[in-house]
């Protein structure tokens, strides 16, 4: 693979990006939405700082705090952001600000911080403990709020908190136990802990099926918080290796042995309308590649996670007018509200949302499995 194809596709997404227009958030471009803080333009912060970590290069950490100064003001409010929604993907963001803070010494970064904490503190909990994921979704658990929250709120435990990393814990197993099938080793998108969504199984509370990114965030959700726990953190960290082990161990029979990725609907290899793709795909890579290398999971897994990232360039990473781009990203997928029933969490409804390139759900997770591939080399 000729890595130098990468580095041209991440330069060009630096280059033709503004802070109030992002050229990776086609959400926002299709809908007309104004610029606010959320968790697409924090995948690509987040994977930019590690490529900077990697190479030192400083126009990576130039570009993510010119990019964050415009989202983050001097007394700490963050633009568009509203604790009072409590929307787990806010929070996903604000990893990023500790890394700012630490090279900067901002105190608008840490006052952001703590803003960012206040949520936490105050996020509605299910009877299991877990964060509903919105305000508007009542004792809804989504596999993508694993990642939105948790991360950063292990990140707060270890760096600002107590050390007391119980009720992380206690939010992924509780996901493991009621969300994870067993005879397939994949977890459902949504549960609904009261079971009266219009989605959910009346006896399970669960959605219908297995959709890939939902996963692919829950399984980059386990890794990057485990890399963030102490080692003092025994039994609770070595909870969630085990879960993470399992994870990974039941998603590798579901790679396409004709493309090596894994499919949108994630059993489902071949049927009418489903089709490899990228954003999910390349969390799984990452987390394959990164937990090989934290020795969390079996070595072999580095091999398999590099083959899956082969993979997607192969298929997705194209030249077109000269320019680079990368395809086969599902835009968005989700679960209701009531007042939108068309997502209802069937196989039809997950292969009908817009196929795109470039969006940040889809590079994020791609730069940031480049980063492994970048330390195996």
């Amino acid at each position: 693979m000729n890595y130098e194809i990468i580095d041209k596709y991440i330069q060009r997404l630096i280059e033709e990006t503004k802070p109030e227009a992002p050229i990776w958030n086609i959400e926002n471009i299709r809908q007309g939405k104004k610029p606010a803080w959320n968790y697409i333009d924090g995948c690509m912060m987040t994977s930019l700082y590690s490529i900077y970590g990697l190479t030192g290069d400083e126009k990576y950490i130039k570009f993510i705090e010119n990019f964050i100064d415009y989202y983050v003001f001097e007394d700490g409010t963050i633009r568009g952001y509203d604790v009072e929604t409590f929307n787990l993907d806010n929070l996903n963001e604000g990893r990023i600000l500790f890394d700012l803070y630490k090279l900067t010494g901002k105190e608008k970064y840490s006052k952001a911080i703590e803003l960012l904490y206040s949520q936490i503190k105050r996020q509605p909990r299910t009877e299991y403990g877990n964060f509903w994921h919105k305000k508007i979704y009542e004792n809804q658990v989504w596999l993508d709020g694993l990642y939105m929250s948790e991360v950063f709120y292990t990140r707060y435990v270890a760096e600002r908190g107590n050390g007391d990393f119980s009720e992380i814990v206690k939010q992924f197993k509780a996901v493991y136990e009621h969300m994870y099938d067993k005879d397939k080793k994949l977890y459902y998108h949504g549960w609904d802990t009261s079971k009266t969504a219009f989605w959910a199984d009346k006896q399970t509370g669960l959605s219908q099926n297995f959709w890939l990114r939902s996963i692919g965030w829950y399984t980059v959700g386990l890794v990057d918080a485990i890399s963030y726990m102490p080692e003092s953190a025994q039994d609770g960290k070595k909870s969630l290796i085990e879960i993470f082990r399992n994870t990974i161990e039941g998603l590798e029979q579901y790679i396409d042995k004709d493309n090596d990725m894994l499919w949108q609907v994630v059993d489902r290899i071949g049927d009418e309308g489903n089709y490899p793709e990228t954003s999910g795909s390349s969390m799984i890579a990452y987390a394959m590649m990164k937990g090989a290398r934290l020795g969390v999971i079996d070595k072999r897994f580095a091999a398999v996670g590099n083959r899956v990232f082969e993979g997607i360039c192969k298929k997705y990473l194209t030249e077109t007018d000269g320019k680079l781009n990368l395809g086969g990203i599902c835009l968005v997928a989700g679960l209701g509200p009531d007042n939108n029933r068309r997502r209802d969490g069937s196989y039809a409804y997950y292969i009908s949302e817009p196929v795109v390139e470039n969006d940040a759900k889809g590079t994020g997770p791609f730069v940031m499995a480049y980063t492994e591939v970048l330390q195996m080399k």
